[in-house]
């Protein structure tokens, strides 16, 4: 039986119901899309890897629009495929900004691809987050800022961890060879690696350099069985490091330990031969990095994601985490301006630290660099997870011996 209440209570509820509703339409973003302009490879070398940057915009930006989109206007992502290739990235972003007339930029994915990129933005003063960048003394233009946080040396910092990590084992490394690709960021950290394994007291027993785009690794395979170092570090891009390990493989040679400095996440933790491999990150899908909410929200639908588009890797690591962070700088500034105004949003961002789901990132070191939050990780059952340093390693896990 309804009580003499129950009217006025219904009534009360069907208000409240028309009062939530009509707040959420205010809330939905309207009015003209802001548009955000980038390339990405989604042919070529890089696109293994560029997929994943492309999956995670892809989220990004569909979750602003569930929200509030950004200054309460819905957010368009236009993306254009660079094919891995700097000079066509150049006019793209050209393209993006006197033809497309995009509001904001997004960084491509790779070195050469954001030094190009940089060009065409400091020629028309346009602000530059980008999110894989590993040349740090390049990134001379002001309006830049790098969402892979390396530090402003990685060519000594980004060796040092590593070696650090290896040195605290029950058997440290004493000799190591370094093969690595042409590509600028690969070259680069792998010179330094040079450097400072001499000063750790590693023989060098053999350094090689080979064409970015290089499929043929036979020769290269041969030449590591051949010095044998107890600690191979490969400046690898991509899916270099999955063909160094099958040719050596073919050889029947297995490196004792091997360091991969920027391989394809998925190829190389499924591929047997990958086993224990070690690899450079700034986010693995464990705690302690998952106590960040946004990163445990931005795991779950990643990995729905990542599947449907054949990803063989579909937890969340270092590349997806950096592009996420982009994009979280991105809406950071915006948010706190209020401004779509680039010269607005770069000063905000030089004053300001951001919390990402990597870190805290700052940008008033030299070009707009902050600390080094690189670690290290490991293939352990089928999944990369961080050994060190010990205070990020996944729950229980150490760099194990291979």
């Amino acid at each position: 039986m309804l009580s003499r209440k129950t009217p006025a209570l219904l009534g009360v509820l069907a208000a409240a119901v028309l009062v939530a509703l009509a707040l959420g339409a205010l809330a939905a973003p309207a009015g003209p899309p802001i548009r955000i302009g980038g390339t990405l490879a989604l042919t070529g070398p890089l696109a293994a890897t560029a997929l994943l940057h492309k999956i995670t915009a892809e989220i990004y930006v569909e979750e602003l629009n569930r929200a509030n989109g950004l200054l309460g206007r819905p957010v368009e992502w236009v993306v254009l495929d660079d094919q891995s290739k700097p000079e066509v990235t150049r006019s793209l972003y050209e393209k993006l900004i006197t033809v497309d007339k995009v509001d904001l930029l997004m960084g491509p994915y790779a070195t050469s691809g954001i030094l190009a990129a940089m060009t065409v933005a400091q020629r028309y003063q346009k602000m530059l987050i980008h999110h894989s960048f590993g040349m740090p003394h390049l990134a001379k233009y002001d309006m830049q800022f790098p969402a892979a946080p390396f530090g402003p040396e990685p060519q000594r910092t980004v060796p040092g961890i590593v070696f650090d990590a290896v040195a605290a084992t029950a058997n440290p490394p004493k000799t190591i060879a370094i093969v690595t690709s042409k590509f600028p960021s690969a070259q680069f950290q792998s010179s330094g690696a040079r450097e400072v394994a001499k000063q750790r007291g590693l023989k060098e027993l053999l350094y090689l350099e080979y064409e970015f785009g290089t499929r043929d690794f036979g020769p290269i395979a041969a030449r590591i069985k051949d010095a044998n170092p107890e600690l191979l570090w490969v400046g690898a891009l991509g899916l270099d490091g999955n063909l160094v390990l099958e040719e050596l493989k073919r050889l029947d040679y297995t490196p004792r330990r091997h360091f991969h400095l920027f391989p394809a996440p998925g190829p190389m933790v499924v591929a047997p031969e990958a086993k224990l491999a070690l690899s450079m990150t700034f986010f693995e899908e464990h705690p302690p990095f998952l106590n960040n909410p946004a990163a445990a929200r931005f795991a779950t639908l990643y990995h729905e994601r990542a599947a449907k588009a054949g990803v063989p890797y579909t937890n969340v690591d270092t590349q997806a985490a950096g592009s996420y962070a982009a994009w979280q700088m991105l809406e950071a500034a915006v948010t706190a301006t209020k401004s779509l105004d680039d010269k607005v949003l770069a000063q905000w961002l030089r004053k300001n630290q951001v919390q990402t789901i990597g870190g805290r990132f700052r940008f008033d070191g030299p070009n707009n660099y902050g600390d080094d939050l690189s670690k290290v990780k490991q293939v352990q059952d089928g999944k990369w997870v961080v050994v060190w340093p010990k205070e990020f390693a996944a729950p229980g896990a150490r760099l194990l011996p291979q």
